[in-house]
């Protein structure tokens, strides 16, 4: 059951928000830190002194500021966390909403919610909170339909880097010189060709100029 909340989040109005959505469900134990090496640290210490946090609620953008960080997204703390704090469940609280990070963060095994902020954020964050306590998932409704609709698909880093090349109108020749250029592998002219191939037959494209346009669409790029 979840008692003890580790909420990072580096604006004070959102806390607020957590905490009110907090609390009628009976969790009072709540810490709050702004930046994720001190999230990390928390974790990390909680666990050694036997009083363990149950979930971390985490943003994932900080703002900058002059404190150097490790850690300077949701997702690295996420990333870290899960590798040596398996036990630890852990909710997505952002205003991204773009499908293919909802993905990336849902791979992370931890990762049990992914909930977009706006004008049904708090609600769908204590929707998130009662399902992840159940030991299910969570996602809302701004994401959920298209991590249902490509969960078998696997959108890789090499993938973004070849779209994002081709929707600055290099042809497909172009690309592999580039790939090559700067020791991006693999980088072969039949490499990218195939792979454009089935990038649009699972997008339905028809052109290369619809491919970047469906997967803007769907904030891959």
């Amino acid at each position: 059951m979840v008692k003890k909340v580790l909420v990072a989040e580096d604006f004070g109005s959102v806390n607020e928000g957590i905490v009110a959505t907090l609390t009628p469900l009976g969790i009072t134990d709540v810490e709050y830190v702004s930046y994720c090496d001190d999230a990390y640290l928390k974790v990390k210490k909680a666990k050694q002194d036997g009083k363990p946090f149950d979930l971390l609620i985490t943003d994932l953008s900080f703002k900058p500021d002059h404190r150097n960080q490790k850690l300077t997204s949701g997702k690295e703390l996420a990333t870290a966390l899960s590798a040596e704090h398996p036990e630890l469940k852990i909710i997505v609280f952002t205003h991204d909403d773009r499908i293919e990070k909802a993905r990336t963060l849902s791979a992370i095994e931890t990762v049990r919610a992914y909930v977009c902020k706006g004008r049904n954020g708090l609600s769908d964050l204590s929707t998130a909170v009662k399902e992840v306590d159940k030991g299910n998932t969570f996602y809302s409704e701004a994401v959920a339909q298209g991590l249902s609709k490509e969960a078998n698909v696997e959108i890789t880093d090499f993938d973004i880097m070849l779209l994002e090349q081709l929707s600055k109108g290099l042809l497909q020749e172009e690309i592999s010189d580039y790939f090559k250029e700067n020791n991006i592998t693999p980088s072969s002219l039949s490499t990218v060709e195939k792979r454009l191939s089935k990038l649009k037959d699972h997008f339905n494209a028809k052109n290369s100029t619809q491919l970047v346009a469906v997967v803007k669409d769907l904030g891959l790029i």
